[in-house]
């Protein structure tokens, strides 16, 4: 792998510091979140105490105000350790950056300390059984009553579902209209009418609560309501980059952890008296993976410093999303096959990779959308 210089120094002590916090306070338990389908609330506190939780934040509020590589660092770190039940980049990455940029004052000062401390999880509730990636077709209605808003409604699929404490719903606060009528809520987890259901089963990330919320006449006050009513479609869509950046700088590192680990196995590993390594296929397979995660690191590096620069725009994040988690998940079925029977295995990390993987190209908008919103800034002056 070509050296990387998206970095600086500053960032690859911070990346020291990150890796033997989770050697010592994630890995060792990781199996047992599997198990408990969540990993420990503590955690989210112990990182908050080293920095670790929305370190983009303004210093106004308590943060760091350090730049988004930062950030990418901790995304990296828990990728290649195959932490998959930590929620930390969706909780930094993605949910508290609403609150940063759309916030009111007062939103601010009374969130933003809690969620850098990790007092306050958060989670954002865009997905319903219905809608899927269809943003625009949300059916939960938040309709206003004097000074607050009534919750109607359900979604699924969120990350975070259970430990959260403050969840931005993507709600119907005019239900006649399509895009112009969403809106974004701040809604506490302890409101009357607010429930969560239990842990969904899934495929893979088993230590990641990921659950259904109901709202059922859930009164939000207005002055919950996030930025302006009617914007929240566009909130979104501006959100969206960095979010799908977040997805493809994962996948490469993930990708990356997982060659080191299929590298290893093969050297040791022995068939017909020799190492696996000695055959010509496994040599091929290898050389052919390596060289497309080498052109694949170099483009999101590129990404991440055009996101430095807030020159990011939306077809290219659908690019980094679109060709990381396409190679992540064909990386990791290939070394799973050069691992054997024992790559099928739930106690070697490839397997559990394999498994974890699939989901990177369904969320964040999956990856036929993808398809679509770089086909049409193609075609767009046609």
């Amino acid at each position: 792998m070509i050296p990387r210089t998206v970095f600086n120094e500053d960032h690859e002590q911070f990346r020291n510091t990150v890796r033997k916090f989770l050697e010592n306070e994630a890995e060792p338990f990781h199996n047992q979140w599997e198990k408990d389908g969540q990993v420990d609330r503590d955690l989210w506190n112990k990182a908050g105490e080293m920095g670790f939780l929305c370190p983009q934040v303004p210093e106004a509020y308590g943060g760091l105000a350090l730049d988004y590589g930062y950030n990418s660092i901790i995304d990296e770190e828990i990728a290649r350790a195959g932490l998959s039940g930590i929620g930390w980049g969706l909780h930094s990455n993605i949910a508290v950056p609403y609150i940063v940029r759309y916030g009111s004052e007062a939103q601010k000062r009374t969130y933003l300390p809690k969620c850098i401390s990790g007092d306050i999880v958060t989670a954002i509730a865009m997905t319903e059984p219905g809608t899927g990636s269809d943003l625009q077709s949300v059916r939960t209605t938040a309709i206003k009553h004097n000074s607050h808003y009534t919750l109607n409604g359900s979604k699924t699929f969120i990350t975070n579902g259970q430990h959260a404490d403050l969840v931005i719903v993507v709600a119907k606060t005019n239900p006649s209209e399509g895009a112009s009528g969403v809106s974004l809520l701040l809604v506490d987890a302890r409101s009357p009418g607010f429930k969560k259901g239990t842990n969904l089963e899934k495929i893979g990330m088993k230590a990641q609560d990921t659950s259904e919320l109901f709202f059922d006449n859930v009164k939000v006050p207005e002055e919950n309501l996030l930025g302006v009513e009617g914007q929240g479609f566009t909130y979104l869509m501006q959100e969206l980059p960095q979010e799908r950046l977040s997805v493809a700088i994962f996948a490469l590192a993930n990708a990356e952890a997982a060659l080191q680990w299929t590298l290893d196995y093969v050297r040791e590993r022995k068939a017909f008296g020799k190492p696996i390594s000695a055959f010509q296929n496994t040599q091929f397979k290898l050389a052919e993976l390596d060289s497309e995660l080498t052109a694949l690191r170099v483009f999101v590096d590129r990404c991440l410093e055009l996101h430095y620069e807030e020159k990011l725009d939306v077809a290219t994040a659908a690019k980094a999303k679109l060709l990381s988690t396409d190679f992540q998940c064909r990386l990791l079925d290939e070394c799973v096959q050069l691992h054997g029977g024992f790559g099928y295995m739930w106690e070697y990390p490839i397997a559990r990779a394999w498994a974890d993987a699939r989901v990177q190209r369904i969320y964040a908008g999956t990856n036929e959308i993808m398809k679509l919103i770089i086909s049409r800034e193609l075609l767009k002056d046609t």
